[in-house]
This record gives structure tokens, sequence and C-alpha cells, in this order.
């Protein structure tokens, strides 16, 4: 499970020229499942991000997670995270997960990370085309991968 985490000032995700969610002060966090994920990778991947310390402190050092600073989530399904490039030019995807298997780990992300923060957080639709707004704050962008934990 890939995610690329942006600090934000604001973000929004408009599907079919509606906003579907929209954030002030936080994270946007744009979400990959693989074929190899499963729920032990959701519940790693989510403390990890609630937990990251990224916002700045009295002294401008990056010390407070999003709980310290009142923080919020806009999570973004992206299969496209997956995109293998080795072979031309044009992308297979044959890691990403099929829906199946992707959507209940998207969900269960979306639960773990809401009781995590405590709050209601902010989500595109699965498999939609969107159109995501992102004003990065810093620019700081951190990208982890659960696959990948030592």
């Amino acid at each position: 499970m890939i995610a690329v985490i942006q600090r934000v000032t604001s973000s929004s995700v408009v599907i079919d020229g509606l906003v579907n969610g929209q954030i002030k002060d936080g994270f946007v966090i744009l979400l990959g499942v693989c074929l190899a994920d499963t729920n032990e990778d959701v519940d790693w991947l989510s403390k990890k991000i609630l937990g990251l310390r990224v916002f700045g402190d009295e002294e401008g050092k990056m010390n407070k997670d999003l709980a310290d600073i009142g923080g919020n989530i806009l999570l973004i399904s992206q299969f496209t995270l997956h995109a293998s490039t080795k072979k031309g030019n044009r992308p297979s995807f044959i890691e990403a997960a099929r829906p199946d298997q992707a959507i209940p780990l998207y969900e269960k992300m979306i639960e773990l990370l809401s009781e995590g923060l405590g709050k209601r957080i902010e989500t595109g639709v699965f498999g939609a085309h969107m159109k995501v707004s992102i004003e990065n704050d810093g620019p700081v962008t951190i990208i982890i991968d659960s696959q990948n934990r030592k």
C-alpha cells in the first residue's frame, strides 16, 4: 500500500462538477492498494500517518502531528501509484489491486483514520474520475510504502 501524503493548507476533490470533499489544514493522502496488501498494511499505515510529525511547533520545527493542530484528512484512492514503467511508454498497472480487494481496504483505511483522528475524514469516490485541488504547504510531501517497512 502506497500513501503519498501532502501537508496542505486547503484541498478539495470535485466529481462531475460537484465538490465531494474539502479540507483546510491537514493531509491529502493519495492511496494506492496493491495485490500484496492486507488489513495488516492498513493498520500499520494508518498509525504511521496519524503519528507523522510534520507540522510546525512554536519554534517552527516539525514536531506536531495532525491531532496536535486539529488537522483534517482528505483521502483519495489512486491505483496509478502502482504503475510500472519499466517497459515501453504505456504504464502497466498489473500490481494494483482489483476493486474487489482494494475497496474493502480503502474503506478500512477511512474507518481507522476517522477513529484515530476522532472525526470524520473527507474522501473521494473509489474509481471515479476526480479533480483534486491541492495547496501544498511547505511543500511537504511524504511517501510511505507498507510493503517496504524495513
